[in-house]
């Protein structure tokens, strides 16, 4: 593993074992006693990995310095990843000649070899200047509706603003957000910074610039915009069609909450993992729907999960152009590389892989339900953080299981797209071609 891919393991895995030594110093827990070494890993290797999943309770197991630890980690794990996503392909220019320097700053329209420092000072300024802003925003309601003193509803709002733009899903409630499920001042907010922290900074970048100009936008701005609005608003969909009758979530709620705690856990599942429903309550055919939005997850070069909607959409303009018999495929007048292509059945068949093998292992190491275990592999590959309830009760060899897998869904995803664009080369020769059966 070379350049950026070993870059981003590396910074990950040294952000993880810091995070671990200061969640076990005696005074990161409020009883004052060291936590268990388990619980220090899996919570700094959630946080730097911004996912969510926790095996105990943020807001009153840790004490004040211990969360502010992970607001730390969830910053930097967030912060870094966008970072290096974004110049992953400064990066990548800056290895290759002139005319593919050219190439790769015309694709991305808004990266070149020569403005890295003003694209990192963007990224950082744009994160810190959205955080902010949903924190004074949470502040005020907390304050004034929910009677917090002021300088509580001040630390949670900067906990659930920091936690939401980089979609890491720690919360300070046992509950997450289930007591805010009909305050709209609360759910939307933080849903409109999980998604837009969850587009990328190189899509927010365009789309600040051209976004009345869609016919201008690039390949990688139209799906992930296209993809991001569809699946919000199939998810709604299906949230209220398939609990509209399910008492414990949202049976028996006015049609407002309804489609506000449907909207809500949507945009959620896109890779937050805050939640204004009860998740152990789901019925089982939503906790599917749930892990196939999770897998997707969000936006390339951001802070959400998942295989990302990038490589989705381009597998389903593959496969459209395979149904149609076309010999390229082509988004929006543009035609996509066979690289890109290969890529992103890469990312996939990854996932897949990651997902199916850990399911096996959890089922092996624990006596939990199937449906239940591949919704917490789902959740724990794609740094999504949603949960049924099960993963305080793992034994100690399925949450290492937990722990392997949320690290290799944050850093597997992006390190493998970045070997296999720098390990690319020409050949000066080339083999007989041979047909085989397919299908």
């Amino acid at each position: 593993m070379r350049g950026p891919g070993r870059a981003v393991v590396l910074g990950f895995a040294a952000a993880a074992l810091v995070g671990t030594g200061l969640l076990s110093l005696p005074w990161a827990t409020a009883t004052g006693q060291r936590a268990p070494l388990s619980d220090a890993l899996f919570t700094a290797v959630s946080a730097v990995c911004v996912t969510g999943l926790a095996t105990v309770d943020t807001g009153t197991y840790w004490s004040g310095f211990g969360q502010v630890v992970v607001v730390l980690l969830i910053q930097s794990g967030g912060l870094g990843f966008m970072t290096l996503a974004s110049l992953l392909a400064l990066l990548l220019s800056h290895r290759l000649g002139l005319r593919a320097r050219l190439l790769a700053q015309a694709e991305t329209k808004t990266l070149s070899a020569g403005d890295v420092r003003r694209v990192i000072a963007r990224i950082v300024a744009f994160s810190l200047v959205s955080e902010a802003v949903l924190a004074v925003v949470l502040t005020a309601r907390f304050a004034t509706a929910h009677g917090f003193p002021l300088p509580r509803a001040a630390w949670y709002g900067v906990f659930h603003a920091v936690s939401a733009f980089n979609n890491a899903g720690f919360g300070l409630h046992p509950d997450s957000l289930v007591r805010y499920a009909s305050d709209a001042l609360v759910c939307l907010p933080i849903a409109a910074a999980v998604v837009l922290g969850g587009l990328g900074f190189p899509v927010v970048f365009e789309l600040a610039r051209s976004w009345r100009r869609p016919r201008s936008w690039s390949v990688l701005t139209r799906i992930t915009v296209l993809l991001t609005v569809v699946l919000l608003v199939l998810g709604t969909a299906a949230y209220a069609l398939l609990e509209r009758t399910n008492p414990a979530t949202l049976g028996g709620r006015d049609p407002g909450t309804t489609v506000l705690s449907a909207f809500f856990a949507s945009a959620m599942a896109r890779t937050a993992g805050f939640n204004s429903l009860d998740i152990a309550a789901l019925r089982p055919e939503t906790l599917f729907a749930t892990d196939v939005l999770m897998f997707i997850g969000g936006g390339s070069a951001g802070t959400a999960g998942g295989i990302k909607v990038t490589t989705f959409g381009l597998l389903a303009y593959v496969l459209w152009a395979e149904v149609r018999g076309d010999t390229d495929v082509e988004v929006g007048r543009r035609r996509v590389p066979a690289t890109n292509q290969r890529q992103a059945l890469a990312v996939a068949l990854l996932g897949v892989g990651l997902v199916t093998t850990s399911t096996l292992a959890l089922l092996v190491l624990s006596e939990e339900e199937f449906y239940r275990v591949l919704f917490e592999a789902v959740s724990a590959f794609a740094t999504v953080g949603l949960s049924t309830g099960i993963t305080a009760g793992l034994p100690e060899p399925a949450r290492l299981v937990l722990v392997a897998l949320m690290f290799l869904g944050r850093v597997g995803p992006l390190s493998l797209a970045s070997a296999l664009a720098l390990r690319e080369r020409g050949r000066r020769h080339q083999l007989p071609e041979e047909r085989t059966i397919v299908g």
